[in-house]
């Protein structure tokens, strides 16, 4: 519950809302507790008196109540909304924004489809819980203890009655209200795992055709959702037996009501009206608890929920506050100084003890077999990873120093995963700068060589593209991806391996754009083809997370063993090393 008291917070903007929901639901329940009681007169002062004016004035009494409780649950259920609606919103904002910020470790921790979860499901359940706790948490113990009150004072003869009744009620709604809250938690467990299970196979789908293993997947995925099927049978069978035991409960109550009463009405000592009023009000103990229960019900599935939720709220964000003024202009000079990383903790680091330095505007070109650490290099400049130990410098000055998104300004970073997300052309390259106007676009397009499909596409740059951009080719992405970062015009340019899928002619177009349109920013190039790296200031050799060797491609030729086997490898297999 701890978790849900820190979640209260959300609720704070919108208290009056959830304060006038339950007032206005407190209007709706006592009309509703009036109504037994005004028919139990209509029977026993109007109709055995055959009294005609007061039967009418009892009718339109009833009538006005009927109107005003009416007023009261629309008013109810529109300030509860509300307030639910608003509470999700605010939720689910400071949720997603802290999801943008976890390292890739944070999300590892909790997996993407946890996550998922997390921003649909969980939500829609705190959403669901609060909105019942406003509307009939408050109707429900108010209508069972009004309706017990009135018929102590009304009906005190068939008061026993209700002292077997209610406490067999109050038991069976414990009962199967906590035994339900522990098997929807685990019906929550199985949703993470199927909301897993479902974005990794449709993100794999390609491989998973092309290794025809889709008989597999299927195979797979039916178990888990066998699984969740037979929890949620389990948890909802629970919820099933429920109500028709409380509907036994209160019939025999009934039985007996009518038993004593009509012995009663028989002796002269009770009136037939309040037999009928209390079988009413009888039914509305057995409402009262029964949507008291709904609530608990809830709550015990809510609760599993705002505990996951408050977990990812209280990640630890691994980034530190930043001490270097945005006005700070990145001129570009790198430093990376005894710069050891691991993925995960404790394991063998994937770089060690990198050491080098690049002068602003100067090129570095990273060559190294697959697994080297290439890509995991490039990463730590945009701080998409921490270090372990040691530091990167930019300006002389620790990039922990700098505000993340200052930095990052700074950088245009086209990853070896061209990432396009299923909008146009154009908001793909807006996302690395959102005030690019047309002409800049078609400049990053013309200087990534993509302008040349582009440009016969029917739409052109308003050319809609799918998730994942399915319908455009590797070669494609990977230039889009580019032109992307391109539109910055960085001080720092980091291009990961992105001509892989690029021929040789586009990919010579490319490098003399960047030489002509970006000759004052630094550039790193990863790369496995010497040819795309040959021109470099300085180029890295890396083998198992070292750097094995470093200099000028005419240096590396005379001093690098391993850099003189690639490059006699890659000339026998075609690739030009010169111009």
């Amino acid at each position: 519950m701890q978790a849900v008291g820190k979640l209260s917070k959300y609720i704070k903007p919108y208290i009056l809302f959830a304060i006038i929901a339950p007032i206005m639901m407190i209007v709706e329940v006592s009309m509703d507790l009036l109504q037994p009681t005004i028919l139990q007169h209509i029977i026993d002062d109007g109709i055995a008196e055959n009294d005609t004016v007061f039967i009418l004035r009892s009718f339109g009494l009833m009538i006005i109540t009927s109107l005003i409780g009416l007023i009261g649950g629309i008013g109810c259920s529109i300030y509860a909304s509300r307030t639910a609606v608003n509470f999700s919103t605010d939720l689910r904002h400071d949720l997603y924004e802290t999801i943008t910020y976890f390292s890739n470790s944070s999300k590892d921790k909790f997996t993407l489809g946890k996550l998922v979860t997390n921003l649909t499901s969980d939500i829609e359940m705190l959403q669901r819980a609060l909105t019942m706790l406003l509307k009939i948490f408050v109707r429900g113990p108010m209508m069972f203890i009004g309706a017990i009150v009135i018929v102590f004072i009304t009906a005190r003869e068939l008061f026993p009655i209700l002292m077997v009744v209610v406490p067999i009620l109050a038991f069976c709604m414990y009962y199967f209200t906590a035994l339900s809250g522990k098997l929807f938690h685990k019906v929550q467990l199985v949703v993470d795992v199927v909301n897993t299970k479902v974005q990794e196979n449709l993100a794999g789908i390609r491989v998973i055709k092309a290794y025809n293993r889709k008989n597999h997947q299927i195979d797979q995925f039916t178990d888990i959702n066998t699984q969740l099927m037979k929890r949620s049978m389990s948890a909802d069978q629970i919820i099933g037996v429920l109500a028709p035991l409380t509907m036994f409960v209160v019939n025999m109550g009934i039985v007996a009501a009518l038993w004593m009463g009509a012995i009663k009405v028989d002796n002269n000592t009770l009136q037939v009206g309040v037999i009928l009023a209390f079988i009413n009000y009888l039914m509305m103990v057995m409402q009262g608890l029964m949507s008291s229960s709904m609530v608990l019900v809830q709550l015990a599935r809510a609760v599993p929920s705002a505990e996951r939720i408050v977990e990812v709220l209280e990640e630890k964000i691994e980034f530190t506050n930043p001490s270097v003024p945005e006005s700070h202009k990145i001129q570009g000079s790198v430093s990376f100084e005894n710069v050891s990383f691991s993925y995960l903790k404790g394991t063998e680091s994937v770089l060690k003890n990198i050491s080098f330095h690049v002068n602003a505007g100067e090129t570095v070109g990273i060559l190294g077999m697959t697994g080297s650490g290439k890509s995991t290099l490039v990463k730590m400049i945009p701080r998409l990873f921490d270090v372990d130990s040691g530091v990167i410098k930019i300006d002389g000055i620790p990039i922990g120093q700098y505000g993340l998104e200052h930095l990052r300004q700074s950088i245009g970073f086209a990853p070896q995963k061209a990432t396009l997300f299923s909008k146009t052309i154009a908001e793909n390259l807006q996302y690395g700068k959102s005030e690019a106007t047309e002409q800049q676009i078609l400049q990053a397009l013309q200087a990534s060589n993509a302008r040349e499909f582009v440009d016969r596409l029917e739409a052109g740059t308003e050319h809609v593209l799918t998730q994942g951009a399915t319908n455009l080719s590797g070669g494609q992405r990977q230039r889009l991806a580019m032109a992307r970062a391109f539109i910055r015009k960085p001080n720092i340019l980091v291009l990961d391996d992105v001509t892989s899928a690029v021929d040789s002619i586009s990919e010579k177009a490319i490098q003399q754009a960047i030489d002509e349109q970006f000759a004052g920013a630094t550039k790193f190039i990863v790369s496995s083809k010497i040819s795309s790296v040959r021109h470099a200031n300085q180029i890295l050799l890396m083998d198992d997370g070292k750097i094995i060797a470093k200099g000028t491609h005419e240096q590396l030729l005379k001093t690098s063993e391993l850099y003189n086997e690639m490059a006699k490898t890659q000339a026998e297999k075609g690739v030009t090393l010169s111009e």
